[in-house]
């Protein structure tokens, strides 16, 4: 009698527990991104909301002025003091950066729930990143997106146990086993 053949019967024992344990491992572990998105959008909703803050600032200067916000851009750009013709990169950068995050949460708002991970990592603005991961809080979101998500994560990891661990195993234990006569 083999060592394999001594423990089998505790494969089997342990392998319904194993199955449930991977579900849900894969399920908790594959929801984390739809929330992750979420608190991500969050920031970024922030993020825009001050930039737009400081682009509104610039357009009440800019019509007290009689001008468009571009025209008191261009102004600010030919200006012969040096400090006001560096203040017109500022507002071109504010107003590109209310273009960039608006088109990026509008990308993600109506995303698929199947295109949302592509379109945020295609979207994704690391300094936001960055600071979404340092405050994350882990959760189980209480939606179909995170239900389907889970799900995925179950059928994902079952999948890669029983392709890559049981079946090898499973094939193994068979070879091991000695041909009675």
């Amino acid at each position: 009698m083999s060592w394999i053949t001594s423990v089998r019967p505790l494969f089997r024992a342990g392998e319904g527990l194993l199955d449930r344990v991977l579900c849900l491992l894969g399920a908790v572990a594959f929801c984390q991104l739809p929330e992750f998105i979420q608190q991500y959008l969050q920031r970024l909703g922030g993020r825009l909301d001050e930039a737009r803050r400081l682009v509104a600032e610039f357009e009440a200067i800019a019509r007290q002025s009689n001008l468009t916000l571009f025209e008191f851009i261009e102004r600010a750009s030919m200006n012969d003091d040096f400090a006001v013709a560096k203040l017109s990169g500022v507002m071109r950068g504010a107003v590109e950066r209310v273009n960039e995050l608006s088109a990026a949460e509008d990308a993600l708002l109506n995303a698929s729930i199947w295109g949302k991970p592509f379109v945020f990592f295609n979207r994704l603005d690391p300094s936001i990143a960055s600071a979404t991961l340092e405050v994350y809080r882990p959760a189980l979101p209480a939606t179909m997106e995170g239900a389907v998500y889970a799900l995925a994560g179950m059928i994902t990891i079952l999948a890669v146990y029983h392709g890559a661990v049981r079946y090898p195993l499973a094939r193994a234990l068979k070879r091991e086993r000695p041909l009675s006569a």
